[in-house]
């Protein structure tokens, strides 16, 4: 099909993942960055998170990057409250049980310096009696709020949250708002990943 979509976004905090939203008060959608018909978000970001977003109309290569057997990496950058211990991360890294559910093993470490971000708008609160700190998460599963409950269950609350990879796409060269096309050679290497050989 020559007229399949694949797109990059970066979503800026407080933007739904959909492009329509009924509520009362209506929310910022993806419609006002995105005027692309019949493009659906592959698995999603919070409300209030930030980041890289995948969209698509080929269904077969979304239901790939959302089937949990298909892993791979999502990759995110945490502001947290106070500084997480070895012991703390460890945990992350062995999983955490939320609600009777354990997590699979992720990649965490400390950030030795805040990574170079746009400011949030509107910015995190801020406590001067509260250090914050950066972790760098990586998740091969994508739950309702995961990290956000993940850091909370180790005692760490989540301040800011930004996805920066989806498996080998990063936020490179996207200002917030932006998107682009996925180049040919990014959309190789996508499917390769996900979709077996008999299928592509």
């Amino acid at each position: 099909m020559s007229d399949r979509q694949y797109i990059l976004f970066n979503k800026p905090y407080g933007v739904l993942c959909q492009f329509t939203d009924d509520s009362a008060s209506p929310r910022p959608t993806l419609k006002e960055f995105i005027d692309i018909p019949e493009v659906y978000s592959v698995g999603r970001l919070d409300f209030d998170s930030e980041g890289l977003l995948l969209l698509t109309n080929d269904g077969q290569l979304k239901h790939r990057l959302i089937d949990p057997q298909f892993e791979h990496l999502r990759t995110y950058w945490v502001q947290v409250e106070r500084i997480p211990t070895e012991e703390s991360l460890q945990m992350l890294r062995d999983g955490v049980l939320l609600q009777g559910y354990r997590t699979k093993p992720a990649i965490a470490k400390l950030l030795d310096t805040e990574p170079d971000l746009p400011e949030r708008q509107p910015p995190i609160r801020f406590r001067a009696s509260i250090p914050t700190s950066w972790l760098e998460l990586k998740l091969t599963e994508g739950k309702n709020r995961q990290v956000r409950k993940m850091t909370a269950a180790v005692g760490f609350p989540t301040l800011r949250l930004v996805r920066v990879a989806i498996a080998h796409l990063s936020l490179a060269n996207l200002n917030v708002g932006q998107w682009r096309n996925l180049t040919q050679t990014e959309l190789q290497e996508l499917r390769l990943k996900v979709i077996p050989r008999r299928l592509r």
